[in-house]
């Protein structure tokens, strides 16, 4: 067995191990004797309400709800639905039209009773059906081809020919379904009551569940497009370009929340994107900036279209596309069956729509034909005939122009999205929808008010021991000097053939520094990238920069500014970033200057001296130090998130970032570990990895260790953890599975060791907003809410510690989930606001807690190094699916150990 060293930081190289003894006081557990399971830990429930900061009357999106009938109940049924031959119905879609027909068809085997369908596998009726199990048939006409085979080649009446007539034994546009409907469970209604309690049970969520289910079902008939409680009525009004054949569609969310005053409804805005609806042809033009149809790439083309629905003029009959034809309309050949008994004519399908059909066809000749058949029963319909339906989601990742496009075109001021609140709610009528009336339900008509506090901005301190007092949750550098300026010396400027005019930039800089208080010297170098090399690939124009650059160094530099042609997305700043951090262990920073002036150049210099060791601010009560509960016991600070590939995407790997604290007492100073994980898993599995008796290889041991060496052989304990990107639902998982590794990493370095911890989320995707009653601007910084929109008995607060310069500020939500350091209500409210000022990279206070903010930049700096869109290849390289289950996901290089403990991605 290893030793631990006396003061319990780190496990020491040992001899060979001698047999294990147990120390006096340990007695030996019987094997015999079952391990008892530790009970799970709970979200902790509201110890009081903060009341520091002036207060301040406020309106939130909350609607009051009131419930007549608690004594009613929910009767749960299970739904299957099968074609004739008894197969199961898989496709989508089709489920709600079956039901509205069952409905119409056998009212009076219904009682009468409406009722409340997922659109899947679950119903809900308000008191019970006249039976257990209920089994109907009905006959759809005119089911869309999206939700049927769809491989009939239309002729002129639009309906297939002979033998798929005979295949199908009925019209074509009917089909026959059989539903069964059977009992599966009671809901009483009174678990809502419950909950509004604080006693939250199964039958509590499920009953929310089905109010929230008929909101869903009155948009659904209403033509909506749903989006889990979001919905989206197909109107134009509602509907913004972003370029590339992507709208931008504005909806509205509307969910029952219960809260600390009741059960409310939430409503608020909300926005999701889609395909432009109208003919396929002007969709690809837009999708592919071309010049017209005859220039598109028809691989990216098939890829975009597949299972995108489709109308067909002029029969009106919809489809959903399954790919392309091989050849051009004029060339692509099938078989024509005949009347009677006589051979099948092979004729392309141009002739057909235009001889067979009468059908003018102006430029679909030369040009590839729609397929909306089976894989080995093609239906082909010329480009021109077909248009895109509206309303699809379009769920790949914007481009960063069409997200620009869709945050400055989605956002509101507070009064106008009030104003669009309250229309919504009104066009709703939810009023008059039977199954909340039968709940006795109904909804008020204003927004609910709230009482806030605006908590003082914290005081910050800056060079030569001076003050900086924040106003409206900003501040400048203007006439000081960095708390803690770091040198920028043995350094070079590289420039990947940006029109900038380097030598000023670097005049200036030198000005801008020494005005700032960081020492600087003069660069050792400065390379401009050969012209000829900017059309190379990235990973070339790289490793060419480095050559031309080694030449002029001695040594190898410490940090290194590197100026881009263009913002946001050049695709050197990926390897340019793995090059430097991975492989040389240098500082680096990009640069894509659109206009040089003395606020840019601050603003730069900022994040070098973070990068470069130093600090821009600090808060006061961490320089004296005086921050309650964590100056006088070493305390760490985590900032955990996971974040997933875009929804298109779904064999990138998710990215694990932990960020920690280091240097205490101070709270400003953060390292970062970065894993990647299987994608979409959102529980983070790297934090403890035990590979044998001696070695942990996890995100954890990486990060406790730096806390000792770095805070003067200390230990923390006292564990703070902000965990980013969780739901309600995960909230357990984060509190047992999560926490239990973190635990296991602290006894894995120290047995004896028992740090207390503090767990807390901090959501941004949520729906509540703030609104001042009595003016036009958003809600101040420093805005808290701990009362009548909280949960009911949970330990939950809204803070606004940000400016919402633009649009409604969006509120952060924190969720304490457990808290074994006791604090008071004021002191981690205020810990929480402070630590929204300690973000090294800007001078305004941010809208979530700095740590939570580095975990997201670490994740997006390091997938940079690693082009994910490759993963599907390199991972069936390595063997694709194993006998174990899927193949290992690619690891992220690491960091050399002189910036992996760096604030390299501030």
């Amino acid at each position: 067995m290893d030793s631990v060293d006396p003061d319990g930081s780190g496990l020491q190289e040992a001899l060979p191990p001698p047999p294990p003894v147990l120390p006096p006081d340990v007695v030996p557990v019987k094997l015999e004797e079952p391990v008892k399971k530790k009970p799970a830990r709970l979200p902790m429930a509201r110890r009081g309400t903060g009341t520091k900061g002036q207060k301040i009357p406020l309106l939130t999106n909350h609607f009051k709800v009131n419930v007549t009938n608690m004594e009613g109940q929910f009767y749960h049924y299970s739904v299957a639905l099968l074609y004739e031959d008894g197969r199961p119905v898989e496709a989508k879609g089709v489920g709600r039209k079956v039901l509205d027909k069952v409905q119409q068809t056998y009212s009076s085997e219904l009682s009468g009773k409406e009722f409340a369908y997922d659109g899947e596998k679950s119903l809900f009726t308000i008191g019970q059906l006249p039976l257990n199990k209920h089994e109907f048939t009905v006959v759809l006409e005119e089911v869309t081809s999206a939700r049927n085979n769809g491989n009939a080649s239309p002729d002129a009446q639009g309906s297939p020919n002979d033998t798929d007539r005979k295949r199908m034994r009925r019209p074509y546009n009917s089909k026959t379904f059989i539903v069964q409907i059977n009992f599966a469970a009671k809901i009483p209604m009174q678990a809502i009551a419950s909950a509004l309690k604080g006693v939250e049970t199964e039958s509590s969520q499920e009953a929310l569940r089905v109010l929230d289910i008929i909101l869903r079902q009155h948009a659904a008939k209403q033509g909506c497009l749903l989006v889990r409680q979001s919905f989206f009525h197909n109107d134009p009004k509602n509907f913004v370009d972003l370029g590339g054949g992507v709208l931008g569609c504005r909806g509205f969310h509307s969910s029952f929340r219960t809260t600390q005053g009741g059960l409310s409804l939430n409503i608020d805005v909300s926005t999701t994107m889609i395909i432009q609806p109208g003919p396929v042809v002007d969709f690809l033009i837009k999708n592919q900036n071309a010049r017209d149809p005859f220039s598109l790439d028809w691989v990216k083309a098939k890829r975009v279209l597949k299972n995108l629905r489709i109308k067909v003029s002029p029969t009106n009959q919809e489809y959903k596309i399954t790919g392309l034809s091989e050849r051009n309309c004029k060339d692509q050949l099938f078989q024509l069956k005949q009347k009677g008994d006589a051979e099948p004519l092979e004729i392309t399908v141009y002739d057909y729509f235009v001889n067979h059909r009468n059908i003018e066809l102006r430029y679909s000749g030369d040009l590839p034909c729609i397929n909306v058949g089976k894989p080995k029963r093609p239906t082909y319909i010329p480009l021109e005939l077909c248009t895109l339906v509206s309303l699809q989601r379009y769920t790949k990742a914007l481009t960063n122009l069409q997200r620009a496009s869709l945050v400055e075109k989605s956002r509101q001021k507070p009064q106008e999205r009030m104003g669009v609140l309250s229309h919504s709610l009104k066009t709703s009528r939810y009023d008059e929808e039977p199954l909340l009336r039968s709940c006795g339900l109904s909804i008020s008509n204003s927004f609910t008010q709230v009482d806030g506090r605006v908590l003082q901005a914290p005081k910050l301190k800056v060079g030569n021991g001076d003050d900086l007092f924040a106003r409206n949750g900003r501040w400048n550098f203007n006439n000081k000097k960095l708390v803690q300026p770091s040198k920028i010396e043995r350094w070079a400027v590289v420039n990947f053939s940006a029109r900038c005019d380097v030598r000023r930039l670097v005049n200036d800089l030198l000005r801008c520094a020494e005005a700032k208080g960081i020492p600087i010297e003069d660069p050792l170098a400065v390379i401009e990238e050969n012209r000829q090399m900017s059309r190379a690939p990235a990973i070339v124009r790289v490793e060419k920069m480095f050559e031309e650059l080694q030449p002029k160094l001695r040594d190898a530099p410490k940090f290194l500014l590197c100026v881009l042609p263009e913002r946001k997305n050049c695709d050197v700043y990926g390897p340019w970033k793995r090059k430097n951090l991975a492989e040389f262990g240098i500082v680096t920073q990009c640069m894509a200057p659109q206009k040089l002036n003395d606020q840019y150049l601050t603003n730069l210099l900022l994040k070098i001296n973070a990068k470069l060791g130093g600090l821009n601010s600090l808060l006061s009560i961490e320089h004296s130090p005086s921050i309650p509960m964590v100056s006088k016991v070493p305390t760490m600070i985590l900032g955990m998130d996971v974040s997933h590939g875009s929804p298109g995407q779904s064999d990138i790997p998710s990215i694990a970032a932990v960020v920690s604290s280091r240097h205490w007492p101070l709270i400003s100073r953060y390292r970062a570990s970065v894993r990647t994980q299987s994608p979409r898993v959102e529980m983070i599995d790297s934090l403890y990895k035990r590979v044998s008796d001696t070695k942990d290889d996890g995100i954890m041991r990486e990060a406790l260790l730096d806390f000792y060496v770095s805070s003067g052989k200390r230990k923390p304990d006292q564990i703070i953890i902000f965990r980013d990107g969780v739901s309600e639902s995960q909230f357990n998982q984060v509190l047992n599975i999560e926490l239990d590794q973190i635990i296991e990493a602290c006894k894995f370095l120290d047995e004896k060791w028992n740090p207390k911890f503090v767990v807390i989320v901090a959501q941004k995707n949520h729906h509540t907003k703030f609104f001042q009653p009595n003016g036009p601007e958003n809600v101040p910084p420093g805005t808290i809410i701990d009362n009548k929109v909280g949960h009911p008995k949970n330990y939950d607060f809204y803070l606004c510690a940000h400016a919402g310069m633009i649009g409604t500020t969006r509120p952060t939500h924190y969720h304490v989930l457990l808290d074994q350091v006791g604090f008071q209500a004021d002191d981690l409210q205020e810990l929480v606001h402070s630590l929204s000022y300690v973000y090294q990279r800007s001078t305004t206070a941010i809208s979530v807690v700095a740590p939570v903010c580095y975990a997201h930049l670490a994740a997006t700096q390091m997938s940079s190094f690693m082009k994910f869109e490759d993963t599907s290849e390199t991972s069936s390289s390595r063997g694709g699916m194993t006998a174990a289950g899927p193949a290992p996901v690619p690891a992220l290089p690491t960091l050399t150990p002189n910036v992996a403990n760096s604030m390299f991605f501030c």
